[in-house]
């Protein structure tokens, strides 16, 4: 099994002058080495009798350009730009392997036919990262003890152990990441023990969960979580901040500053986001063994009116980590065809066709109940219907018609955050 644990750094200023130049350094020789590529691509691209009317490029056809022929010129490279003798060797071949990995995502599409973007060339300040591959071996670049971090060509830099290794895991590799509130350093975890997931047979407890924009989500049982609107609670703030950049003069001090500004509002809003999918993610694991989900495009729903707010709540970011929380934890994730959940009855399985303002399910059959329940009582028939598990018509294992037309909230704050807040 493999886990990623994050700390802060607390470099020197000279260290962190240092990291920072290493990114500057290999960000230019990203978009050197993609520069290549793309050149041995125009070249090499168009048919031996026909041109291109617009441009054609002349001159001798180039070698292919791959990893392997990159990181061979890295010796020279060196002794062209001595600044780049600074830099630890290693941490110069991952950055070659970040672009060949982005680059054969572009020209070679996966199982599903799908293919990733164009490789871009990169602006100051993109590469922010760079990635040790090694930790505490004889030739690693970078040592961890206790709190003290060793890295080769950049010295000890403290950090803070907030929570320590598990036991059982060895470092594999570790990356330092530049971030608006400081440096951080994330290692890779790795454990030969993966945890066996619970056994179909012994599944006790099921849910199917329909996510939404009036509620996060709600369960095939009833519950359901309040939104959170992290973006649009901070949207004002954003756009007196944005509104106060755009009259700096750009490059100054002041720019800078006020830049620094707006990076810190858009993180911690990230992080606000991030924190409320782990609690909702681990506390679905915690309560259910089997946990089914609508597979949406929710780069399709992105391109409507409902954008700016599909895009605060992160459906696609939170299924994520709940499928890496249910992993962890021993527990059952399915996927589902998210078609005709809100339109067939949980009871009946007949169809009623209903707008989104409509937000009670009311079919001829007697059911009524709210509408984002009765999609996920057919999300969950659906999911145990995909690993055999026996459902009836009103949500799954065991279940009775339900008798209250409304669904109950969950309270996922903590007692100590309760009192805060009071």
């Amino acid at each position: 099994m493999l886990l990623t644990y994050q700390y802060k750094l607390n470099p020197t200023n000279d260290q962190a002058a240092t990291m920072a130049l290493w990114g500057e350094l290999l960000r230019r020789h990203w978009n050197y080495a993609l520069g290549q590529r793309l050149d041995w691509l125009r070249r090499t691209r168009t048919s031996i009798d026909r041109c291109s009317i617009v441009s054609e490029p002349i001159g001798e056809i180039p070698e292919k350009v791959d990893y392997y022929t990159q990181s061979s010129g890295l010796k020279t490279t060196k002794e062209l730009f001595s600044e780049y003798k600074s830099i630890y060797a290693d941490c110069q071949q991952q950055n070659l392997m970040r672009l060949d990995k982005a680059w054969k995502k572009w020209l070679v599409p996966d199982a599903k036919g799908k293919r990733g973007g164009k490789p871009r060339f990169k602006k100051r300040g993109d590469i922010c990262s760079f990635t040790f591959p090694r930790v505490n071996s004889a030739k690693a670049g970078a040592h961890l003890n206790s709190n003290c971090l060793k890295l080769s060509k950049i010295g000890e830099i403290n950090l803070i152990l907030h929570r320590p290794i598990p036991d059982g895991f060895s470092l594999k590799q570790a990356t330092i990441i530049c971030k608006a509130d400081g440096w951080y350093v994330s290692f890779a975890l790795e454990d030969a023990a993966v945890p066996e997931p619970l056994p179909v047979g012994e599944i006790k407890s099921s849910c199917g969960i329909d996510v939404g924009l009036e509620k996060f989500l709600t369960t095939s049982d009833g519950q359901s979580i309040e939104i959170q609107t992290h973006y649009r609670s901070c949207q004002a703030t954003l756009t007196r901040a944005h509104r106060q950049l755009a009259r700096k003069e750009k490059g100054s001090n002041n720019y800078k500053k006020q830049a620094l500004l707006v990076a810190l509002h858009h993180l911690h809003v990230a992080r606000q986001r991030k924190e409320f999918h782990y609690a909702v993610s681990h506390w679905l694991a915690r309560t259910y063994d089997l946990i089914g989900f609508e597979n949406l495009s929710i780069k399709g729903l992105a391109r409507t009116r409902l954008a700016k707010s599909i895009t605060d709540a992160a459906w696609g970011s939170f299924l994520q980590i709940l499928q890496a929380v249910a992993v962890k934890c021993g527990k059952h994730t399915v996927g589902i065809d998210p078609r005709g959940t809100s339109i067939e009855c949980s009871s009946c399985g007949e169809r009623v066709e209903k707008d989104l303002s409509d937000r009670v399910h009311s079919c001829s059959c007697g059911l009524i109940i709210d509408r984002d329940w009765n999609s996920g009582i057919n999300i969950l028939n659906r999911a145990l219907r995909t690993v055999g598990l026996p459902f009836s018509g009103c949500g799954g294992q065991g279940d009775t018609q339900p008798l209250k037309q409304q669904v109950s909230f969950v309270n996922l704050r903590s007692p100590r955050q309760t009192a805060k807040s009071g």
